[in-house]
């Protein structure tokens, strides 16, 4: 379960391939912080580059929210677009399925890599994916 409340730590614009090294810096100094493994670090920063990229190349551009959790000790990121939204969610977590020519393994790989992920989606609206890593 992911916590809903939480330390704002930043809201990051996600236009470009910078913001997307931003925000997974922002992610990474704050588990740093707070202690996390390096294999914990890296596999959140990873995740969360991930949906970050997505929320650029498919939703058109978004922002991502990064917030602080005392219990649970956790990070949580948010990603939001106002994209087209994702038509088979189902078939989007399958490694291979892709709409961009990819290798189609960033949403099931950034499943995998945090401790909770839950993704809102709707045709026309947008997207919204919240992750989060335990610390």
């Amino acid at each position: 379960m992911i916590p809903t409340d939480g330390v704002l730590i930043g809201i990051y614009a996600l236009i470009g391939d910078r913001d997307v090294i931003q925000v997974r810096r922002v992610a990474g100094r704050e588990m740093d912080h707070r202690g996390a493994r390096t294999v914990q670090k890296t596999r959140f920063v990873t995740a969360v580059s991930e949906i970050a990229r997505n929320v650029v190349m498919h939703g058109g551009g978004g922002e991502a929210r990064i917030y602080m959790h005392s219990e649970p000790s956790a990070i949580s990121v948010v990603c939001v677009d106002n994209g087209p939204g994702i038509a088979d969610l189902d078939a989007a977590f399958s490694d291979g399925f892709s709409t961009a020519g990819s290798m189609g393994r960033g949403l099931g790989g950034a499943r995998r890599l945090s401790d909770a992920l839950d993704v809102e989606t709707e045709e026309g609206k947008g997207t919204r994916v919240t992750m989060m890593a335990r610390i």
